[in-house]
C-alpha cells in the first residue's frame, strides 16, 4: 500500500507486550503506525524505521488536545486508535484508577477537543471486568451478562468502559481478551519456568476452567474488527474457542518443553491467599509491583474464565490461527532463545 495513502492508527502502549503485536500487524496490513510511548520505555520491540513515536500527555486534557491537534494539522486525523496502555499491576489501587480509568477518559475527550476524531476507538479491556463464570458448572461469560469486577484491576478496565460508551464522539469498541499468552508475556513466564523446574502449582482443590488467545491472534482480531464496517459500538469477548483445566494446560506446556516428569501440588487458598499477601508487602517494600498480590488473587481463585467468543468470530471473520499446543511451542522456542542468548552474552 501506498504510505502517503495508507489509513492511520495510533496504537498506545506500542512498547508492551501485547502493543509491539499490534504495530507489526498494523504495519503488516500495509498501516501507517504511531506508536503511543512513554520516554522511558524501551523500544527494542519495535520497527523504528517504520513507526512515528508520540508521547501522550495523558495527565491533562488541554495539554493532549494541543498535542492532537498539532499532529492533525502537520499529518491528518488517524483513521482508528487503539487504546491499549495501561496497567496490569500496580502497588496500590489508585494507580489503576488513574493510569487505566482516568487517563482514558483524558485521551478520549482530547481527541474530540482537538477535532482529532477517528473513525473507530479500540479499547483493550479485560475479561476482569467480569467476576467470572460460574464456578459450579462450565457454562460461558456472554457479552450480555452484567460486569461485575471484583479486583481493583477489573473495576478500573470497567469503569473506562462506561467512559468510552458514554461519548458519542465516535464509535467505539470494546475488547475484552480472556488469558493472553505469546512472545515477550512475562505472566504465564512464571508458570513455564516453574514447569521446566520440574514444579507445577495450582491453587484451589478443584479444577479451574481456562480459556486462552495467541497474542498474534489477538492483534489480527483488533483489525479484523476495526476493518468490518457493521462492527461498531460493540463489546467483544476474545478467545481461541477451546477450553482448559488448569491440570491440562499445565501438561501441554510440559509436553511442549519435553519434561518426563512433573510435581503438581494443588494449594489450599488459604495459603496461596497468605503468599500473594506477602509477596505484595514485598513489592511495596521495594517499589515494584509484583505479579502476586491480593488482587491477582482473586483472578486466580475463581474458577470458571469461560467466555463466549463466537460473536466476534461471527460478526468480523476472525478465525484464530492457532490452538494452545501451537502457540505454546512458539512462546516457549522464543523463550529458549532467548535463554540462549542471555548465557552466550554472558560468557
Amino acid at each position: 500500500m501506498n504510505q502517503q495513502n495508507a489509513k492511520k492508527v495510533l496504537i498506545t502502549g506500542a512498547s508492551g507486550f501485547i502493543g509491539s503485536h499490534l504495530v507489526r500487524e498494523a504495519l503488516d496490513r500495509g498501516y501507517e503506525v504511531w506508536a503511543g510511548v512513554r520516554s522511558t520505555s524501551s523500544l527494542a520491540n519495535l520497527p523504528q524505521d517504520k513507526t512515528r513515536f508520540i508521547d501522550l500527555k495523558y495527565n491533562n486534557i488541554q495539554d493532549m488536545a494541543e498535542q492532537l491537534a498539532q499532529v492533525r494539522q502537520e499529518y491528518g486525523v488517524w483513521d482508528f486508535v487503539v487504546h491499549n496502555a495501561g496497567l496490569t499491576k500496580a502497588l496500590r489501587p489508585r494507580d489503576f484508577a488513574l493510569v487505566n480509568t482516568e487517563y482514558t477518559y483524558n485521551l478520549i475527550y482530547a481527541l474530540a477537543k482537538a477535532d482529532c476524531r477517528p473513525s473507530k476507538f479500540l479499547l483493550m479491556s479485560s475479561l476482569s471486568c467480569f467476576s467470572g463464570g460460574d464456578p459450579k458448572k462450565p457454562e460461558p461469560i456472554s457479552s450480555s451478562d452484567v460486569p461485575n469486577p471484583t479486583t481493583d484491576y477489573g473495576k478500573s478496565k470497567f469503569l473506562a468502559e462506561m467512559h468510552l460508551k458514554e461519548q458519542k464522539e465516535f464509535p467505539y469498541l470494546i475488547f475484552n481478551p480472556t488469558g493472553v499468552y505469546g512472545p515477550g508475556d512475562r505472566d504465564y513466564l512464571m508458570e513455564i519456568e516453574s514447569i521446566r523446574a520440574g514444579f507445577d502449582f495450582a491453587i484451589g482443590m478443584k479444577p479451574q476452567y481456562l480459556t486462552f488467545i495467541y497474542v498474534k491472534d489477538l492483534a489480527r482480531a483488533v483489525f479484523e474488527a476495526l476493518e468490518t464496517e457493521a462492527a461498531k459500538n460493540k463489546r467483544y469477548f476474545v478467545a481461541d474457542g477451546d477450553v482448559y483445566t488448569d491440570s491440562q494446560f499445565a501438561q501441554i506446556i510440559r509436553e511442549t518443553l519435553g519434561k518426563k516428569h512433573l510435581f503438581r501440588l494443588r494449594i489450599p487458598k488459604w495459603l496461596a491467599w497468605t503468599v500473594c499477601c506477602l509477596s505484595e508487602i514485598t513489592g511495596r517494600l521495594t517499589g515494584r509491583a509484583s505479579t502476586l498480590n491480593r488482587d491477582k488473587y482473586k483472578i486466580l481463585s475463581q474458577r470458571n474464565w469461560i467466555c463466549d467468543a463466537e460473536p466476534l468470530q461471527r460478526e468480523t471473520g476472525f478465525r484464530p490461527a492457532y490452538d494452545l499446543r501451537h502457540g505454546m511451542k512458539e512462546t516457549i522456542e522464543y523463550i529458549n532463545s532467548k535463554r540462549l542468548n542471555n548465557k552466550q552474552s554472558h560468557r
